[in-house]
């Protein structure tokens, strides 16, 4: 039997010129019986890419520049990237509009966000406190309690309605499109996950599934959610 080929996007070009990705999203891939394919900025023959992948993982990071949502440059805001913001934002568009089965992680979900018109919260505490850590300092993972929405695609893949989960940002999404429904939240009302009305199979989390999926089969399930269907084309 082929193995579906997932396509993860990575990091940003440093300065050697290198671009790198934790092993943590290839792991996840292979343990779901995937193959990972590593994506760099700066691709621009989406169409014929595309033609070869069964499913897609839009990879956490630095920040989106603000001006892209029409927000403001906050003094934590880090790791601007043109060249990385470009192509994710024209390759979510492109699964968008394909029906390509997609899993959108931490700065992947506010890719899917901005590109389909919604905007950011460009520093989480000044928006909803510290109550809730949502990354400790300077900027390293910490674990808080996510509440998922009863009926939701994340629900049925989970198999749980309250879990914990890895939180490394300190953004997240303001207005949410229009064309997408949450599915989760934080304590602390911010949004935690969400889901593409009308597309095939778009998930996205604010948290960082991959850190975990090692050890917590419940994290392990959403690249294993993202394999089947890639494997067998449909829900």
């Amino acid at each position: 039997m082929t193995q579906p080929l997932i396509g993860i996007t990575t990091y940003g070009r440093d300065e050697e010129n290198k671009v790198s990705l934790p092993a943590e999203y290839s792991d996840a891939v292979r343990r779901a019986g995937g193959i990972p394919l590593l994506i760099p900025p700066g691709e621009q023959r989406w169409e014929e890419l595309l033609l070869h992948l069964d499913g897609l993982i839009l990879a956490g990071g630095g920040d989106l520049d603000p001006e892209l949502y029409a927000g403001y440059r906050h003094e934590t805001i880090y790791m601007l990237d043109p060249e990385r913001d470009g192509s994710e934002l024209t390759l979510a568009k492109e699964v968008i509009a394909t029906g390509l089965p997609t899993l959108a992680i931490c700065r992947g979900i506010q890719v899917i966000n901005v590109a389909l018109g919604g905007t950011l919260i460009e520093h989480l505490p000044d928006e909803v406190g510290e109550e809730v850590a949502h990354r400790a300092p300077p900027r390293k993972p910490i674990r808080h309690s996510v509440e998922i929405a009863p009926g939701s695609k994340l629900a049925a893949i989970v198999g749980e309605l309250h879990i914990d989960s890895c939180s490394w940002h300190h953004q997240a999404l303001r207005k949410v499109a229009p064309s997408l429904t949450v599915t989760a939240y934080a304590p602390d009302g911010t949004v935690e996950a969400a889901e593409l009305d009308d597309h095939p199979w778009m998930v996205a989390v604010q948290w960082h599934p991959e850190l975990m999926a090692a050890s917590d089969p419940l994290q392990q399930r959403l690249f294993d959610a993202l394999v089947e269907v890639a494997r067998n084309g449909d829900e």
